[in-house]
């Protein structure tokens, strides 16, 4: 504490940082920056600037940060469980978010906001997780439903049950997501094979497969973008 007063040394810094963030935005901040700012509430009476900066060193972005698994989190000195949940609030408020971009619009019109939301969802995920978007015959969102979870580097699809539940949906279209949690979204064979198939065994139902969308924490890839559906 400064002499004479008892307001603590990083009360200052606690006002210019909300300040600014009022004045110029998120844009305007570092990436630890914005997390002190989320930290600033979950720890009120320490200074968070380390402790963001570790977050960020251990994770690599905020995105990474939020969406990092609870248990990973409580190993950063200063982030108990409670701290922990704050930050996962953070990514399901930004989820939720983005899935509100997404949702009673047509899909093939939003395509932005389609892949903001597979990113938000799924691009920091430490397994292989299988998504299917299911449309209405507007291309309209039906249901968004993880089908499968896998390994860091495999998840099993079984393309006939994908076109069982979109019949029970009623649904005329998917677009399929997966995440690489190495981040890179490039498709490898594994991936080109099991999309054909799921190609043919839907289209032979009726149901058109709009696209099959990788994501990863360097981006994404669209196979019908890249002309392999």
């Amino acid at each position: 504490m400064s002499a004479g007063t008892d307001e603590p040394h990083y009360a200052g810094h606690r006002d210019r940082l909300r300040e600014r963030f009022r004045h110029s935005g998120a844009e305007a901040m570092a990436d630890y920056e914005l997390l002190e700012l989320v930290l600033f509430r979950s720890i009120p009476r320490r200074d968070v600037k380390p402790i963001a900066k570790e977050l960020i060193r251990r994770f690599g972005s905020f995105a990474q940060v939020v969406s990092a698994p609870q248990q990973l989190l409580t190993e950063v000195p200063g982030v108990g469980d409670a701290v922990a949940v704050d930050l996962r609030i953070v990514a399901a408020a930004g989820l939720r978010l983005a899935k509100g971009q997404v949702k009673g619009r047509t899909v093939l019109g939003s395509w932005n906001a389609v892949i903001e939301y597979c990113r938000a969802a799924m691009a920091f995920e430490t397994r292989e997780q299988f998504r299917i978007l299911f449309l209405d015959k507007k291309n309209a969102l039906i249901a968004d439903e993880v089908q499968q979870v896998g390994t860091v580097d495999h998840t099993p699809v079984y393309p006939r049950e994908i076109v069982r539940r979109a019949l029970e949906l009623s649904s005329t279209a998917v677009i399929m997501v997966h995440n690489h949690p190495s981040g890179d979204p490039t498709p490898s064979d594994a991936d080109a094979r099991m999309t054909r198939e799921v190609v043919n065994v839907a289209k032979a139902m009726g149901i058109v497969v709009h696209d099959h969308i990788i994501v990863g924490r360097d981006g994404h890839a669209s196979f019908r973008g890249l002309k392999l559906i």
